[in-house]
């Protein structure tokens, strides 16, 4: 653990397993009603057990784990940017939604070294500990507070709106949607 995650550590503490837990129980009550919230729920679930197979795999397994997680973590991640972060912003707080951003793109880059690395040794787990413990602290924050907050304060047509660009935006990174930018010559450079 670097210097900086000890200090923000001791500022904010993990919660604990039963508080994750109880911030689930309750997120997935709100989830029954708001299809948008199901959607990143069920992400989470996913990104929780991806993490689980990462750690049991060994040799290229582990290789092949870790790129799966990647994947899964940075389409999850790229639809909450892109939907739900500027609405978290104004309906519980532009400090959580500069948290949420900065969360994501130091998970990303623990993600890079974690490739850089003997898969399987000692130093991979412990990153890979570490990536596991503060995505598990994001998840938490999200489903204690700033999900709820979404699910309190949107307008209704806004949560329509929500779950089918959320949808969309997931696919798409994912390779799932029929949204894809292609790049054709054209005189003086390129076209989209």
């Amino acid at each position: 653990m670097s210097f900086l995650d000890r200090i923000a550590a001791a500022v904010t503490p993990a919660a604990s397993d039963e508080q994750r837990a109880e911030a689930r129980r309750n997120v997935e009550r709100l989830a029954a009603g708001e299809p948008w919230l199901r959607a990143v729920v069920d992400q989470h679930k996913q990104i929780e057990a991806a993490f689980n197979e990462a750690r049991q795999a060994s040799g290229p397994g582990a290789v092949r784990a870790v790129e799966q997680l990647s994947t899964l973590l940075t389409g999850h991640a790229t639809a909450e940017e892109a939907v739900l972060y500027p609405d978290v912003a104004e309906f519980s707080g532009k400090t959580h939604a500069g948290m949420a951003y900065e969360e994501h793109a130091m998970t990303k880059i623990q993600l890079a070294k974690l490739k850089q690395l003997d898969p399987g040794s000692e130093e991979w787990r412990e990153k890979l500990e570490h990536i596991e413990g503060a995505v598990q602290q994001h998840v938490y924050q999200e489903e204690s507070e700033w999900l709820p907050d979404l699910v309190d304060n949107l307008p209704r047509e806004r949560k329509a709106f929500l779950t089918q660009q959320y949808e969309q935006e997931y696919s798409r990174y994912m390779g799932d949607g029929e949204t894809t930018m292609r790049m054709e010559p054209a005189a003086g450079g390129y076209r989209v």
